[in-house]
């Protein structure tokens, strides 16, 4: 958040902004260099939706290309994805099918899944030109259901309105919107559209119907996408394992206020070598001099 809100500030173009529209973005960017984080200075400051647009289309430009550059690298790279490693060893079981769900716009998952030699469904057909397609349009087992709760890098809304998947592009084809949530209160009002709206329900389900969880990476700072999640930790005493270079905290205070009876948390400690490991069946924390709070390092320790 901290790259895409210096990225903003330098590359924005208000040359076409009228009076109230600049005193909104100076408003807006006054609250940054005074220290406040992007989401908090996006709720704070609503911005005009022609700003808005143009924050989408700016977040997209910055983040494309690296996607697109992990791609490339990992051609090259037999074990390059640690997320690959992780599905690879749960289909070795007679599980089928297995639910992932992402705030990420980076299409890393559907790399990682295409890696270890599977297929995935993000709620979009296949190919160059994918259209939305319910679930039933791809049968095959076994698979993993991609979740993408703020939408897709390569998910664009058409100028005819629909929203459609475009494959590999370096750049925003002509009259077309990148399809992501960006942070802030407009995150809340898009995504009761589709096909947020959807996937969502697609995530509640997921949710709802398991009774285990593990979490890369996760602030707990999506009130709108965590509900299930929450619930099902504290009335059902559910199982959740959060790995993380630092616990949020949103995230300490869920896990460790005491609501949650079951839970692992595993934070990065003074280096990359260390860890400092949170759990349910001790008081204190453990700080261990090895590499625990990544999914490569965790999956170390349990495979």
């Amino acid at each position: 958040m901290g790259a895409l809100a210096k990225h903003l500030i330098e590359k924005i173009d208000l040359g076409d902004c009228d009076n109230e529209c600049i005193d909104k973005w100076e408003q807006f960017v006054h609250l940054l260099n005074s220290g406040k984080d992007l989401e908090s200075a996006l709720l704070e400051v609503r911005l005009p939706a022609f700003l808005t647009s143009k924050i989408v289309n700016m977040t997209w430009e910055l983040l494309n290309p690296q996607d697109l550059d992990v791609f490339s690298k990992s051609i090259h790279a037999a074990n390059f994805f640690a997320l690959s490693e992780l599905i690879s060893s749960l289909f070795r079981s007679a599980l089928k099918e297995i639910n992932l769900i992402t705030t990420n716009y980076d299409r890393l998952a559907e790399y990682a899944v295409e890696h270890s030699g599977h297929h995935h469904y993000t709620g979009f057909s296949h190919g160059f030109y994918r259209q939305q397609k319910n679930n039933t349009y791809l049968s095959c087992q076994p698979i993993v259901n991609i979740m993408k709760v703020h939408g897709s890098l390569d998910w664009f809304c058409s100028p005819y309105g629909d929203v459609i998947g475009y494959t590999q592009l370096n750049k925003i084809p002509p009259k077309h919107t990148p399809k992501i949530v960006t942070p802030g209160i407009e995150k809340y009002s898009t995504t009761y559209h589709e096909p947020f709206r959807t996937i969502i329900q697609m995530a509640d389900k997921a949710i709802n119907n398991a009774k285990s969880y593990l979490c890369v990476g996760f602030g707990f700072n999506d009130e709108h996408i965590q509900e299930k999640l929450v619930e099902k930790c504290v009335r059902e005493n559910a199982c959740i394992t959060l790995i993380t270079w630092e616990l949020s905290n949103s995230a300490r205070n869920f896990l460790l206020n005491g609501s949650v009876s079951n839970y692992l948390a595993i934070e990065r400690g003074e280096n990359d070598g260390q860890s400092i490991i949170y759990s349910s069946q001790n008081k204190d924390p453990i700080i261990v001099n090895e590499n625990y709070w990544s999914l490569e390092g965790y999956l170390k320790l349990i495979l």
